[in-house]
């Protein structure tokens, strides 16, 4: 996949999600975290999202999976998010303020062949400039975003839609909170 060497080196791409399109990245390279950060246009400060393969791949970038958020991945179905209050082995600027990340495992063919070939965390934020609406489709990204990435993934152009992940946080006292 041509995708895997543009990532490994330190590229940036435009592709599907089980969600809406995403902005992506390797999340472990904080040049390229950088560059996402510019070309949405957005504060530094603004938290992003991680996308992991499956739990053998989230217990690499989390100090603790609590058993009610494992419960909780098999209870829902739909896209889920969830923001773990202590994360490890990502750059810094990839963190929140207090050292917490979000993070999903999508049920999505593209993506889980993306992170399984590249082996590492993929950045998956909205294909939106800063303060514009969420794209519901391909078409509807702005073209300022498909110039500026490296790589656009040829698939679901025409596929529609505006399904958000629902998102929960652990907080540091492992309570669950839902938060969408």
């Amino acid at each position: 996949m041509k995708e895997i060497e543009i990532l490994n080196n330190g590229g940036t791409i435009l592709y599907p999600t089980d969600t809406i399109w995403g902005l992506g990245c390797d999340a472990t390279q904080p040049l390229a975290i950088k560059r996402i950060i510019e070309i949405k246009g957005r504060a530094s400060s603004k938290n992003l999202i991680i996308l992991v393969s499956d739990f053998e791949m989230l217990k690499n970038y989390v100090e603790e999976i609590p058993l009610q958020t494992i419960k909780l991945m098999q209870e829902i179905q739909t896209p889920l998010t969830i923001i773990y209050p202590k994360a490890k082995n990502l750059p810094i600027n990839m963190l929140s303020q207090d050292d917490s990340i979000g993070i999903r495992i999508p049920n999505h063919q593209y993506c889980q062949r993306l992170l399984k070939e590249l082996n590492k965390p993929i950045i998956s934020t909205s294909a939106n400039l800063s303060n514009e609406a969420s794209p519901t489709c391909f078409q509807s990204i702005n073209d300022k975003i498909k110039q500026e990435v490296d790589f656009i993934a040829n698939i679901e152009h025409n596929k529609i839609t505006n399904q958000a992940s629902s998102i929960y946080k652990i907080t540091n006292e492992g309570e669950l909170i839902k938060i969408r």
